[in-house]
């Protein structure tokens, strides 16, 4: 019976002794952990720290030039759009396909002039969606229909 708990003694110290290599594991990767913890936490501050200080006015009124500039040049373009479309005559010729005017002239539209929606759209009710969309394509193209 001694024999047996003095083996029973053996196996509970190397247990032990196995128990605290392993807490000794644990607590030195602990150690390591909370470490890096501390160092990300220190650089995240550091890192905002630093944006915050790397803002500078001289970069906004820069952007605010830029930004001016381009405004002025876009009134320049307007401007000058403005003053070729009031150059151009206002009755500027319409042309379209002559597939189109011939298929129009079958279905009663002779004059391009003045096509109302309602006539052109019965116009071309024979026509497959496509076709139509085609057609009313190259109107718009030809300036007839607004």
């Amino acid at each position: 019976m001694e024999s047996q708990t003095g083996e029973n003694m053996v196996a509970l110290t190397e247990s032990m002794e196995r128990m605290e290599v392993r807490f000794e594991a644990a607590a030195a990767l602990f150690e390591r952990t909370a470490a890096l913890m501390e160092e990300r936490e220190s650089e995240r501050s550091g890192e905002v720290r630093k944006i915050v200080a790397a803002v500078e006015t001289g970069r906004e009124a820069e952007l605010q030039k830029k930004l001016e500039t381009a405004e002025q040049q876009i009134s320049d373009l307007r401007a000058q759009m403005e003053a070729r479309s009031e150059a151009q005559p206002k009755s500027a010729r319409k042309t379209v396909p002559a597939s189109t005017a011939q298929f129009l002239a079958k279905q009663g539209i002779t004059s391009l002039e003045s096509v109302e929606a309602g006539t052109l759209d019965a116009a071309l009710t024979g026509l497959s969606l496509e076709q139509r969309i085609a057609v009313k394509a190259q109107l718009l193209r030809a300036g007839v229909v607004g």
